[in-house]
């Protein structure tokens, strides 16, 4: 131990140095390094075929062979017949399984987190159908449903109820594809339902219980305006997949019969199938437009709706 002699000048400390990477002024790069892998599968995934296919729906190109011609592909693809059919379907599609999605998944999800038997299986019953296949789906329904020997219009015959041309009748068939396309989907939407609907606190139930409310005032009152964020999110996920869909129409109906249930996926897998390269690709922009132009006013009027609450 040292003592200070009198008179003598007291001991002087250096300041401590800022430790490296942490000097005032100077910011480290090292952060900005983590977004090298997600930029390169962007740009290598996502943008290189974005401007790709722009490119290529102004030519009219095969696999040895490029021509421009400019915006002819975008003039004939307009000039289709059964483009039109294909635009009005594809919104008559979008529009009506992404509204069931939410109104079934709500009401499934408001059941599920109820006090309920069995609750675990029926959660695990619902959710089933999303784990499997879209084009075993759609084969195995058009079995069931087969207008001559499906075991659908086998029971109603037994019951002496009338036996629809589920997906022969021209006023049926994208209505019934739908209808399946909502059985295999809700489940996404019934999920994510109830996380939001257990994300709220009970609090709210028991002050409004013991208020005397009932169960249609409190899911008017709560439920409805704190799952918000989830009915936004159901609706986009499933107006996207609505709008985009063909896996389920091809696997069904082929865009049959005619042109009755054409979306215009299929009707541009029948260009690529034709061996119109180019018209498809032009097809393709005019999908990507088309989603873009409906989804981006639609989550800025959810989003600013969230934000507003």
């Amino acid at each position: 131990m040292t003592t200070a002699v009198a008179g003598s000048a007291p001991p002087t400390t250096k300041p401590a140095k800022p430790p490296r990477g942490r000097r005032k002024g100077i910011k480290s790069p090292y952060p900005s390094w983590f977004y090298i892998p997600a930029a390169v599968l962007f740009i290598v995934f996502f943008a290189v075929p974005t401007f790709a296919s722009f490119y290529f729906s102004l030519t009219r190109w095969t696999l040895f062979n490029v021509q421009f011609i400019g915006f002819d592909n975008f003039v004939q693809f307009f000039q289709e017949p059964q483009l039109v059919q294909g635009f009005v379907n594809t919104f008559i599609y979008g529009f009506v399984t992404s509204a069931a999605k939410v109104i079934i998944g709500l009401a499934l999800a408001l059941l599920l987190t109820g006090p309920i038997l069995g609750r675990g299986y029926l959660r695990a019953v619902v959710f089933f159908p999303v784990l499997v296949s879209t084009i075993g789906v759609g084969l195995t329904f058009k079995a069931l449903l087969d207008p001559f020997h499906g075991a659908v219009n086998a029971v109603l015959g037994f019951l002496n109820l009338p036996e629809p041309g589920w997906y022969t009748d021209p006023n049926l068939a994208l209505l019934t594809v739908a209808g399946v396309d909502v059985w295999k989907g809700v489940g996404i939407a019934t999920l994510i339902f109830m996380a939001g609907i257990v994300a709220i606190p009970q609090e709210y139930f028991e002050a409004a219980r013991m208020d005397g409310a009932g169960a249609w005032s409190i899911f008017r009152t709560i439920t409805l305006p704190l799952v918000r964020p989830a009915t936004a999110t159901v609706i986009i996920l499933s107006l996207i997949g609505g709008l985009r869909e063909f896996a389920m129409i091809w696997a069904m109906t082929k865009g049959g019969p005619g042109f009755s249930s054409d979306v215009i996926a299929s009707v541009i897998y029948k260009q690529y199938q034709a061996g119109f390269f180019g018209l498809s690709t032009a097809g393709n922009v005019i999908l990507f437009i088309v989603v873009t132009a409906v989804m981006v006013p639609v989550s800025y009027f959810l989003n600013r709706r969230e934000t507003e609450l």
